[in-house]
Protein backbone atom coordinates (compact mmCIF):
# COMPACT_ATOMS: atom_id res chain seq x y z
CA UNK A 1 0.00 0.00 0.00
CA UNK A 2 1.25 3.65 -1.41
CA UNK A 3 1.61 5.85 1.63
CA UNK A 4 2.42 9.19 1.31
CA UNK A 5 3.57 11.54 4.06
CA UNK A 6 4.16 15.47 4.22
CA UNK A 7 7.45 16.70 4.28
CA UNK A 8 6.82 20.22 5.28
CA UNK A 9 6.33 19.57 8.82
CA UNK A 10 9.22 18.32 10.26
CA UNK A 11 9.06 15.11 12.30
CA UNK A 12 5.24 14.28 10.97
CA UNK A 13 5.98 10.55 10.36
CA UNK A 14 7.79 10.18 13.18
CA UNK A 15 5.07 11.31 15.89
CA UNK A 16 1.66 10.12 13.91
CA UNK A 17 3.01 6.66 12.60
CA UNK A 18 3.50 5.46 16.14
CA UNK A 19 0.35 7.03 17.31
CA UNK A 20 -1.77 5.87 14.70
CA UNK A 21 -0.66 2.43 15.61
CA UNK A 22 -0.90 2.92 19.19
CA UNK A 23 -4.79 3.98 18.68
CA UNK A 24 -5.29 0.96 16.36
CA UNK A 25 -3.63 -1.45 19.23
CA UNK A 26 -6.07 0.67 21.93
CA UNK A 27 -9.09 0.12 19.28
CA UNK A 28 -8.95 -3.49 19.25
CA UNK A 29 -8.48 -4.31 22.55
CA UNK A 30 -11.50 -2.02 23.14
CA UNK A 31 -13.09 -4.01 20.48
CA UNK A 32 -12.21 -7.20 22.10
CA UNK A 33 -14.41 -6.55 25.12
CA UNK A 34 -17.33 -5.25 22.94
CA UNK A 35 -17.01 -8.99 21.52
CA UNK A 36 -17.19 -10.60 25.17
CA UNK A 37 -20.34 -8.24 26.20
CA UNK A 38 -22.03 -9.36 22.54
CA UNK A 39 -21.32 -12.72 23.99
CA UNK A 40 -18.39 -14.10 21.25
CA UNK A 41 -14.72 -14.61 22.29
CA UNK A 42 -12.34 -11.22 22.72
CA UNK A 43 -10.62 -11.97 19.66
CA UNK A 44 -13.54 -12.11 17.41
CA UNK A 45 -12.61 -8.61 15.60
CA UNK A 46 -9.12 -9.12 14.94
CA UNK A 47 -9.59 -10.50 11.62
CA UNK A 48 -11.74 -8.53 10.51
CA UNK A 49 -10.21 -5.09 11.39
CA UNK A 50 -6.66 -6.09 10.73
CA UNK A 51 -6.14 -4.84 7.11
CA UNK A 52 -9.10 -2.11 7.88
CA UNK A 53 -9.02 1.17 6.33
CA UNK A 54 -9.00 3.05 9.71
CA UNK A 55 -8.42 6.72 10.01
CA UNK A 56 -6.73 9.07 12.19
CA UNK A 57 -7.74 13.16 11.31
CA UNK A 58 -6.54 16.03 12.37
CA UNK A 59 -9.26 18.66 12.93
CA UNK A 60 -8.57 22.35 13.27
CA UNK A 61 -11.70 24.27 14.07
CA UNK A 62 -9.99 27.78 13.69
CA UNK A 63 -11.54 30.56 16.38
CA UNK A 64 -14.73 32.75 15.30
CA UNK A 65 -14.70 36.54 15.51
CA UNK A 66 -17.67 38.39 16.66
CA UNK A 67 -20.69 36.64 19.08
CA UNK A 68 -19.79 33.18 18.43
CA UNK A 69 -20.97 31.27 22.00
CA UNK A 70 -22.78 28.56 21.68
CA UNK A 71 -22.13 28.27 18.05
CA UNK A 72 -22.50 24.85 16.29
CA UNK A 73 -19.03 23.63 14.88
CA UNK A 74 -20.17 20.19 13.65
CA UNK A 75 -24.06 19.70 13.53
CA UNK A 76 -25.29 16.68 14.85
CA UNK A 77 -23.99 13.32 13.31
CA UNK A 78 -23.15 9.58 13.57
CA UNK A 79 -19.88 8.28 12.45
CA UNK A 80 -20.05 5.42 9.86
CA UNK A 81 -16.84 3.53 11.48
CA UNK A 82 -16.95 0.40 14.33
CA UNK A 83 -16.07 2.77 17.13
CA UNK A 84 -14.18 6.35 17.49
CA UNK A 85 -11.66 6.83 19.80
CA UNK A 86 -10.85 10.68 20.81
CA UNK A 87 -7.95 11.99 22.88
CA UNK A 88 -9.54 14.83 25.37
CA UNK A 89 -9.32 18.37 22.93
CA UNK A 90 -7.63 21.46 24.81
CA UNK A 91 -10.68 23.35 24.23
CA UNK A 92 -13.85 21.81 25.09
CA UNK A 93 -16.96 21.63 22.88
CA UNK A 94 -17.66 18.21 21.98
CA UNK A 95 -21.16 16.91 23.40
CA UNK A 96 -23.39 14.00 23.10
CA UNK A 97 -26.73 13.06 22.80
CA UNK A 98 -28.91 11.41 26.04
CA UNK A 99 -31.66 9.55 25.72
CA UNK A 100 -33.75 12.48 26.63
CA UNK A 101 -33.48 14.43 23.99
CA UNK A 102 -30.69 16.72 25.95
CA UNK A 103 -26.71 17.66 24.84
CA UNK A 104 -24.10 16.35 27.24
CA UNK A 105 -20.65 17.83 27.70
CA UNK A 106 -17.75 15.49 26.95
CA UNK A 107 -14.19 16.68 28.29
CA UNK A 108 -12.03 13.61 28.65
CA UNK A 109 -9.39 14.00 30.89
CA UNK A 110 -5.74 15.05 30.03
CA UNK A 111 -4.63 11.28 28.65
CA UNK A 112 -8.11 9.93 28.47
CA UNK A 113 -10.20 9.05 25.65
CA UNK A 114 -13.65 9.16 24.93
CA UNK A 115 -15.27 6.22 22.77
CA UNK A 116 -18.18 6.57 20.59
CA UNK A 117 -19.94 3.83 18.95
CA UNK A 118 -20.81 4.20 14.90
CA UNK A 119 -22.92 2.73 12.60
CA UNK A 120 -21.31 -0.31 11.52
CA UNK A 121 -21.25 -1.44 14.80
CA UNK A 122 -24.47 -0.23 15.42
CA UNK A 123 -26.01 -2.54 12.43
CA UNK A 124 -23.70 -5.57 13.01
CA UNK A 125 -25.38 -5.52 16.43
CA UNK A 126 -28.65 -4.88 15.00
CA UNK A 127 -28.93 -1.73 17.71
CA UNK A 128 -27.95 -3.27 20.66
CA UNK A 129 -25.43 -0.89 20.88
CA UNK A 130 -26.57 2.05 19.14
CA UNK A 131 -24.60 4.26 17.63
CA UNK A 132 -23.71 7.83 19.49
CA UNK A 133 -25.14 11.07 17.97
CA UNK A 134 -22.70 13.76 18.74
CA UNK A 135 -21.77 17.22 18.09
CA UNK A 136 -19.16 20.49 18.53
CA UNK A 137 -20.57 23.58 19.67
CA UNK A 138 -18.20 26.29 20.07
CA UNK A 139 -17.26 26.84 23.88
CA UNK A 140 -19.06 29.66 26.26
CA UNK A 141 -17.23 32.79 27.86
CA UNK A 142 -13.54 33.37 26.41
CA UNK A 143 -12.56 30.34 25.31
CA UNK A 144 -15.17 31.07 22.00
CA UNK A 145 -12.66 32.70 20.73
CA UNK A 146 -9.61 30.13 21.03
CA UNK A 147 -8.72 27.44 18.38
CA UNK A 148 -9.63 24.22 18.61
CA UNK A 149 -8.37 21.26 17.89
CA UNK A 150 -9.04 17.26 17.72
CA UNK A 151 -7.94 14.12 15.88
CA UNK A 152 -10.50 11.15 16.36
CA UNK A 153 -9.44 7.98 15.01
CA UNK A 154 -11.97 6.13 13.35
CA UNK A 155 -11.39 2.65 13.49
CA UNK A 156 -13.01 0.32 10.59
CA UNK A 157 -13.88 -3.20 9.33
CA UNK A 158 -11.83 -4.82 6.73
CA UNK A 159 -13.28 -3.94 3.18
CA UNK A 160 -14.22 -7.03 2.16
CA UNK A 161 -16.36 -8.15 5.56
CA UNK A 162 -19.34 -8.68 5.05
CA UNK A 163 -21.32 -7.07 7.70
CA UNK A 164 -24.45 -9.55 8.35
CA UNK A 165 -26.77 -9.01 11.84
CA UNK A 166 -25.00 -10.75 15.04
CA UNK A 167 -27.65 -14.04 15.53
CA UNK A 168 -27.28 -13.49 19.38
CA UNK A 169 -28.80 -10.02 18.74
CA UNK A 170 -31.79 -10.65 17.15
CA UNK A 171 -34.93 -11.82 19.02
CA UNK A 172 -39.00 -11.65 19.03
CA UNK A 173 -38.60 -8.11 20.66
CA UNK A 174 -35.73 -6.95 18.69
CA UNK A 175 -36.01 -8.37 15.17
CA UNK A 176 -33.16 -7.82 12.03
CA UNK A 177 -32.92 -4.86 10.68
CA UNK A 178 -30.66 -5.49 8.74
CA UNK A 179 -31.80 -8.85 6.28
CA UNK A 180 -29.25 -8.09 3.75
CA UNK A 181 -25.58 -8.19 4.35
CA UNK A 182 -23.06 -5.70 3.11
CA UNK A 183 -19.85 -5.45 2.31
CA UNK A 184 -18.17 -2.96 4.88
CA UNK A 185 -16.41 -0.77 2.22
CA UNK A 186 -20.08 -0.79 0.01
CA UNK A 187 -21.44 0.02 3.39
CA UNK A 188 -19.08 3.02 3.80
CA UNK A 189 -19.37 4.00 -0.02
CA UNK A 190 -23.36 4.17 0.38
CA UNK A 191 -23.19 6.10 3.68
CA UNK A 192 -20.13 8.48 1.86
CA UNK A 193 -22.81 9.46 -0.92
CA UNK A 194 -26.03 9.58 1.51
CA UNK A 195 -24.12 12.40 3.35
CA UNK A 196 -22.40 14.08 0.07
CA UNK A 197 -18.77 13.11 0.46
CA UNK A 198 -19.15 11.62 -2.72
CA UNK A 199 -20.47 11.21 -5.70
CA UNK A 200 -22.79 8.51 -7.07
Amino acid sequence: MLKIWPDIVDGFRDVFEPLYAEFDRVGAKILSYIAIYLGMDADWFDNKINVGNSILRLLHYPPIDGDTEGCIRAGAHEDINLITLLLGAEESGLQILRPDGSWMDVSPPEGGLSLNVGDMLQRLCNHYLPSTTHRVRNPMGERARYSRYSMPFFLHLNSDYPIATLPQCISEENPNRYPELILADDYLRERLIEIGLLKA
